[in-house]
């Protein structure tokens, strides 16, 4: 065919009439054609059609369409591939190319192979091209490709199979060896960066695969029914730290690159280390986290909130904040175990000899031990039973990083006994207090909006009060009856020293509580005191409010979630990548309505030019995005397109110009930092319900991005909290300040009666 003429598809003759064409199509021989496809056919029929004119001796089936960027035409994007006049190729079939690919592979010919694996890191998005190249053992054939190469070609085959795992079928079969050989690469000095950071996606992805965690099926969905969806949900934490503990290396490897130059090799760290820590089985918990405490994972995160400059890290980084309120909360819950525990006895026998004390026998022939040490019995797993195993390595931190620790006990001992600071038992409370001040509750239920260094420096924290509840005991002259009063002093300077956490420098808490005197301090408590009520710093209130808080914080998850599943329209928005450039690519279709199907799985959306009546399921959204693939919620990253009206600014200020990030803003990220949706909300209150409802939804664990909501969970908390205690007030009860058990009955003949 001439390619003066212009072939049209349109499901009638063919023609050659001077129309006027919408695409050019290029062939394999490299003829290059011009012609007129009709956009309400199939993409079948236009390839048919295409294939007549051009008298192709093959079947129509062996062929396919593409753009020049690669990307295959589908009935989807069709429409919008015509109305821009996109340039066209005709191209062999996915499935023949997956074949092609499959064999290739298999063949390990060194002049073609990295060119071959270059294309399937592409290619293996498509659905299409991966069940052929599934079912032809081509997850066989890459895997070996990934154990016999290496540089580029292993970067190149590791993308592929990265690619393939966003797929939730056909890569059940990854055996431990290859598992082994992803760790090795990461403890590899000589391994690429592009080499690491797919091994890194894979490891996450295998980690998140929990046998446990198997989503739900789909209402409605077609693959719901495909007993191959589920199987690869089959290695888990177990599996995967099993080969890790053969490389202990590896972690450190991990850790030590937070510290590196490269952006998207931090942020894949990043989301390896949390994705480890969400999914840490009961069997590996002690190991693994101590494991990541001795390499000093939380001095690394903290080093990278004043270095990273990405906004992307900062969702991670939020993220591993909530993860490590899991870790501290499952201390604070774990009562030690001397007797069976190797490392608790040997914490406690270093907290003894540290003191240089020896044990005495009191007048009634009782040895005296730990009383010495300001504790109210000899039961020493009874004095941590409040704070557990996170009480105990706080005092043991304290007095190994206590250079007088000996002589501090030494000075109480000398006092009378009502006059002498219980050391022991002050060191638990200020692990309640601090536990209070950050809200570590339970875990999955962190709010923090902002970065917290000072948590993440939880024993220094600890250290400096405790010492300053000691200097306050002193200075005040108190007594034993006096040390609720004290707790309340070192409470009030805790909210002070650590307020404005993630902009204060460290010196200045050292300095809060080192420096400041008795008095000044006093005098602002008893200012405080006339503002709120004693009551609220009592042990049963304070047990109160963070039952309330977690009841509160999971009403604003289910509230959120209900917003997701109600669906609302959004302005579709230019990627921050693009801003820059002359001439950014706008969207074609100015409007975005999203809502989340039932089975929490899937993202359904569809595109529009007017906002319009959407009727309840998923029948008007043909889109989808399965929410497993999101791995980052990054907020303020794109702006409104300057075809529609900008969503005015929160604040009140002047419109923006058109093109700048809009605060209204997010993208969906997934694990290649790729953008699967970039949208502006309406409103302030609908990008709250949006980014915290699908940050909860997340399989790692997701954190809070607005002050909206973190807000609300407060107010719920202290509105419960009100309510609960009018009820109180209204029955004249008395709130004692603890509770103390009563001595057991001095025998067993009675029984309870049935009220």
């Amino acid at each position: 065919m001439s390619s003066p003429k212009t072939p049209t598809i349109n499901g009638s003759r063919p023609t050659t009439a001077a129309l006027v064409p919408t695409n050019t199509v290029a062939t394999l021989d490299g003829q290059v054609v011009r012609a007129r496809i009709d956009a309400t056919l199939t993409v079948d029929d236009v390839v048919r059609q295409l294939c007549i004119n051009l008298n192709m001796s093959e079947p129509a089936a062996n062929f396919a369409l593409r753009n020049e960027t690669g990307e295959l035409v589908t009935n989807d994007n069709l429409r919008r591939m015509i109305r821009g006049r996109v340039n066209l190729r005709l191209v062999r079939a996915p499935a023949i190319e997956a074949r092609e690919t499959a064999d290739k592979l298999a063949q390990r010919d060194p002049q073609s192979l990295r060119s071959t694996v270059h294309a399937l890191t592409r290619l293996i998005r498509e659905e299409e091209f991966a069940q052929v190249f599934l079912t032809h053992n081509g997850l066989a054939e890459l895997v070996d490709v990934i154990h016999s190469t290496n540089g580029n070609t292993l970067a190149y085959a590791l993308t592929a199979l990265q690619n393939l795992m966003e797929l939730d079928y056909g890569w059940s079969r990854l055996e431990d060896t290859f598992i082994l050989r992803l760790v090795r690469i990461l403890v590899s000095r000589q391994a690429l960066i592009n080499v690491c950071r797919p091994a890194t996606a894979i490891l996450k992805k295998l980690v998140e695969a929990d046998p446990s965690r198997v989503p739900g099926p789909m209402a409605g969905s077609s693959r719901s029914a495909n007993p191959q969806v589920t199987t690869v949900y089959q290695y888990g934490f177990p599996v995967v730290f099993a080969q890790i503990r053969k490389e202990p290396a590896m972690l450190e490897t991990v850790v030590g690159r937070l510290g590196g130059g490269e952006t998207a090799m931090v942020q894949h760290s990043m989301m390896l280390i949390n994705s480890l820590l969400a999914h840490a089985s009961d069997e590996y918990w002690g190991e693994f986290i101590a494991m990541m405490e001795s390499l000093n994972v939380t001095r690394a995160v903290v080093r990278l909130m004043s270095t990273h400059t990405n906004e992307d890290l900062t969702s991670c980084i939020l993220d591993f904040q909530a993860n490590w309120i899991r870790v501290v909360d499952s201390k604070k819950r774990t009562m030690p175990d001397p007797d069976t525990d190797t490392f608790h006895a040997a914490m406690l026998k270093f907290i003894w000899q540290g003191a240089k004390l020896e044990e005495d026998l009191n007048t009634n022939n009782e040895v005296v031990k730990w009383r010495k040490l300001g504790f109210g019995t000899e039961d020493v797993i009874e004095e941590f039973k409040d704070v557990g195993v996170l009480g105990l390595e706080c005092l043991e931190k304290f007095v190994r990083g206590a250079y007088d620790f000996a002589q501090i006990v030494l000075e109480q001992l000398s006092r009378p006994d009502n006059k002498r600071c219980p050391i022991g038992k002050a060191s638990n409370e200020v692990v309640e207090l601090l536990s209070e001040h950050w809200a570590i509750f339970a875990p999955g239920y962190s709010t923090s909006t902002t970065f917290q260094p000072f948590f993440l420096d939880f024993y220094r924290v600890h250290s400096l009060a405790t010492r300053f509840f000691i200097r306050m005991w002193g200075e005040s002259n108190s007594e034993l009856v006096d040390f609720p009063g004290v707790v309340a002093l070192v409470r009030s300077q805790i909210k002070v020293a650590l307020k404005s956490e993630n902009t204060r420098p460290w010196h200045e808490v050292e300095a809060s509580f080192l420096e400041c005197e008795y008095r000044a301090i006093r005098e602002r408590q008893m200012r405080e005191l006339e503002l709120e009520d004693d009551l609220l710093s009592r042990v049963p209130i304070r047990n109160l409010r963070a039952t309330l808080y977690k009841e509160s914080f999971e009403f604003v998850r289910q509230q959120r979630i209900q917003c997701l599943l109600q669906g609302a329209w959004f302005y579709n928005a230019i990627p921050e990548t693009s801003l820059g450039l002359a001439a950014p690519k706008k969207p074609t279709r100015p409007w975005r309505f999203m809502r989340v199907d039932h089975g929490l799985k899937y993202l359904h959306f569809v595109d529009a030019m007017h906002n319009h009546h959407i009727r309840q399921g998923l029948e008007d959204l043909p889109g989808r995005i399965e929410i497993s693939a999101i791995s980052e919620i990054s907020t303020g990253t794109c702006a409104a397109a300057v075809n529609f009206s900008t969503p005015p600014d929160p604040a009140g200020l002047p419109p923006q110009h058109p093109l700048a990030p809009s605060p209204l803003s997010f993208s969906l990220l997934s694990a290649h930092s790729s953008s699967l949706v970039d949208v502006v909300a309406p409103d302030q209150t609908t990008w709250a319900d949006w980014t915290d409802g699908l940050n909860m939804l997340r399989r790692d664990g997701g954190h809070v991005t607005s002050q909206e909501t973190a807000g609300f969970v407060q107010a719920l908390t202290e509105i419960g909290l009100k309510i609960k205690l009018l009820d109180l007030s209204g029955e004249m009860v008395e709130i004692p300040s603890g509770l103390v058990a009563g001595p057991p009955p001095p025998n067993t003949d009675f029984f309870f009666s049935d009220l």
